[in-house]
């Protein structure tokens, strides 16, 4: 898209968005403000990283001394971070010695892509990017027998354990890192209240675990009817999300959001500014 230098002309001047990330955030800003919005940062979790977990290293350890026959990644960053761990511990060849000889299932193209760039090939890609396809692949190939490693994002509660575990596999979960608390509590209630009074335009969601975040914390300020009216009402805030899954806790509240085709920060950023500029066509999707 042709970024124009005069400030009249951008296509979000006027136009105030609040974002809910923590990672990428400053990127996800200057996409915008070189568009011309003015950006609120009030990320709803922090990402604290596992990087020094023992418990993490042990298990890598015990995967490196009983090889999975699988290993599932859901997040390039998530994998980076695993290389990071093994790396610390001593372990870097070794780990990536295991990781070849398994049938690697990548959650998307930025999992293939981390894992490419380690040297590594995915034997499969769940395209639309969610762990329930690769739950659904999985099962009806079959994992009974099947030791089965299992790369989480943020909490791990996807539903990949419990599912394999059920069908026979031998799961071992591996959380690289977690979500903590928001940074800054009062720029997420200051958020808050600006939707509930619909003093912004548009809020933008990059994680579930992020979304609920944000309604947890409306519902604390006992603003959440607001927010979801805020949210809901043809001329109020508009939310977008990176991607479905994402989008999952804004459904579940009977919250239209805007998603863009891919599943990316990019993507994303063009999709705010077709929708605040009403010049997309397709409807919000509500689940």
């Amino acid at each position: 898209m042709e970024e124009s230098t005069d400030g009249d002309a951008l296509p979000l001047t006027g136009k105030r968005i609040v974002l809910t990330a923590q990672r990428r955030a400053e990127q996800f800003a200057a996409a915008l403000e070189r568009r011309g919005a003015t950006i609120m940062h009030a990320p709803t979790l922090s990402v604290v990283p596992h990087v020094d977990d023992p418990e993490l290293l042990a298990r890598t350890r015990a995967l490196i001394d009983e090889r999975p026959d699988i290993v599932v990644i859901t997040t390039g960053v998530g994998f980076k971070g695993w290389a990071e761990v093994a790396e610390a511990g001593g372990l870097a060849e070794q780990w990536h010695a295991m990781l070849s000889e398994a049938r690697i299932i990548a959650r998307g193209p930025k999992a293939r892509g981390a894992i490419q760039a380690a040297g590594l090939k995915a034997s499969w890609v769940a395209e639309s990017e969610t762990s329930a396809e690769i739950q659904e692949k999985l099962l009806e190939a079959g994992v009974n027998g099947e030791r089965i490693a299992i790369q989480h994002h943020g909490s791990g509660a996807d539903g990949l354990n419990e599912a394999f575990d059920a069908a026979g596999a031998d799961v071992c979960s591996l959380v690289i890192y977690r979500w903590g608390p928001a940074p800054d509590p009062d720029a997420v209630v200051a958020a808050v209240e600006m939707v509930a009074r619909r003093e912004c335009d548009a809020v933008a969601f990059t994680s579930a675990p992020g979304a609920s975040a944000f309604l947890e914390a409306a519902e604390e300020q006992h603003l959440l009817p607001e927010v979801i009216a805020a949210f809901t009402h043809e001329h109020g805030v508009l939310a977008a999300a990176v991607g479905d899954v994402t989008a999952a806790p804004l459904w579940d509240h009977g919250i239209k959001v805007a998603i863009p085709a891919r599943f990316r920060m990019g993507a994303l950023v063009n999709t705010l500014v077709d929708e605040l500029m009403g010049t997309k066509n397709s409807p919000l999707a509500d689940g």
